[in-house]
């Protein structure tokens, strides 16, 4: 039986990450089977480069922090092997990383999670992932106003010429 000493040390660490999901706005399972140190280590770069985190954590220390905070639907995907991708700014740029990552690692699969306080399937988060960045829908749309400006400027221009030549 474990001593007193490990037991707190235990509860402390399961309040401390409990305290860190109520914070961060995407908490991600995968199942990280089928990778090398090579593959994970560069995808920990990329995601710290997204200001995002990955650990691998006991399922059981995940769904005790989880249940503290009153979250419970993710507990029947804690089983087998479960790292935890959490980020406390963009929850897109981190899930689009993993989202990559699994497309080119068979094995390698979403899990679910959590982003700003709401459970997602796998396919929802997914679905979040092949959205374009708000960066490019931001280019997007400056490039269809653009376009509609200038059709309006010919336009007026042409209304000017006409009024010249009569």
């Amino acid at each position: 039986m474990a001593s007193e000493k490990i037991i707190a040390q235990k509860e402390a660490a399961i309040k401390e990450l409990a305290e860190q999901f109520k914070t961060d706005k995407l908490i991600l399972l995968v199942d990280y089977r089928g990778i090398n140190v090579e593959q994970v280590t560069k995808l920990r770069s990329d995601l710290r480069n997204a200001n995002a985190s990955y650990k691998v954590i006991k399922n059981n220390i995940v769904k005790r922090a989880l249940n503290l905070n009153g979250e419970n639907g993710l507990d029947s995907l804690l089983e087998g092997p479960t790292a935890v991708v959490t980020s406390k700014e963009d929850y897109l740029e981190a899930s689009k990383i993993i989202y990559k990552f699994s497309k080119d690692n068979d094995f390698y699969k979403i899990k679910g999670g959590i982003i700003d306080g709401q459970v997602m399937t796998a396919e929802e988060i997914i679905t979040l992932a092949k959205l374009p960045s708000r960066q490019e829908l931001l280019a997007k749309l400056a490039g269809a106003l653009l376009g509609n400006i200038t059709k309006l400027a010919v336009a007026l221009d042409q209304v000017k010429v006409q009024k010249e030549n009569a």
